[in-house]
């Protein structure tokens, strides 16, 4: 009778690729395009403070996912019975304290790229900064985290949509542009939407851990009522902007990704559990793929 395999190891640069959570990513690059789109079109993109904010973004974004990573584990949210992707402190793949030095690694780079931003954009680009920052750490950190007392989708939206989109379009023209604001709200609505589905799949060990998400505090059917809003929400706002005179019938390109959105809000209405991780994937990319053509339709027209 043969010996059982042993799964290899991951190696050192894949572990520290899995705490970083490349599928997360575009979360930070899509409201920068956005915000940088509705500058063109306002005639004032700068190249420089683009990349600069760009780089920012994806080191807030890496340097809160250590922070999910690592203060989940200490919170006891992260188990054995967990229904989503690997967790690398919670498998023991890289100990506690190095996920805690990369977390403020990151968050300490994005910093020294702020202060090039806040020359550029002065005082509000160092408080946006401070303060994504600090929604990073808190969302699971310190003594009273946002994600554990039903703030999560609150604060994505704001930090990750509004915030994230109207900051950059300020970096660039000096001012908040209404437009912005605008555009902000579609972003806001499906990055939430993925947070929805991950806290829909999580519900039940969520509730052991005493993390009281949204979906903890009100149950299955209202995040699934959540997420149907969210998502069908983003596009009914596509024609609005063309009657208020932001964009042109252009702005509609992202309904092109209706299809793309139809079976994630059949998965997330059916499903529980790990199936949902589908939808997760799934959501991720519908925010990732509306948001480029979302950039499109803005400097199309």
């Amino acid at each position: 009778m043969a010996a059982p395999t042993v799964p290899a190891r991951p190696s050192g640069l894949k572990i520290w690729m899995m705490a970083a959570r490349p599928p997360t990513l575009p979360a930070a690059v899509v409201p920068v395009l956005v915000g940088s789109a509705v500058a063109w079109r306002l005639g004032g993109f700068q190249l420089l403070p683009f990349l600069a904010a760009l780089l920012a973004a994806l080191l807030i974004q890496i340097g809160a996912n250590f922070a999910n990573d690592y203060f989940d584990f200490q919170k006891g949210a992260d188990t054995d019975a967990r229904l989503g992707p690997p967790r690398v402190t919670q498998q023991g793949l890289i100990a506690p304290a190095q996920v805690r030095n990369a977390m403020i690694l990151a968050f300490a780079l994005a910093a020294l790229l702020g202060c090039y931003l806040a020359w550029v954009g002065g005082w509000p680009i160092i408080a946006i900064g401070v303060l994504s920052i600090a929604a990073g750490v808190l969302y699971t950190g310190g003594p009273w985290p946002f994600g554990y007392h039903g703030l999560g989708d609150l604060f994505t939206f704001v930090f990750f949509g509004i915030v994230a989109v109207v900051g950059t379009a300020f970096l660039h023209l000096g001012r908040i542009a209404p437009a912005a604001v605008f555009f902000a709200l579609p972003v806001a609505l499906l990055v939430t939407a993925i947070l929805v589905v991950n806290n829909l799949r999580d519900a039940d060990t969520d509730r052991a851990a005493k993390k009281y998400t949204l979906a903890v505090l009100f149950g299955k059917p209202f995040v699934r009522g959540e997420y149907v809003t969210l998502v069908l929400g983003a596009y009914l706002l596509l024609p609005l902007a063309i009657v208020l005179g932001y964009a042109s019938i252009w702005v509609l390109l992202p309904l092109i990704t209706l299809p793309l959105a139809l079976p994630q809000l059949q998965l997330v209405l059916r499903e529980q559990g790990r199936p949902l991780n589908a939808a997760l994937r799934g959501t991720a990319r519908l925010h990732m793929v509306f948001g480029a053509l979302l950039t499109l339709g803005l400097l199309l027209g």
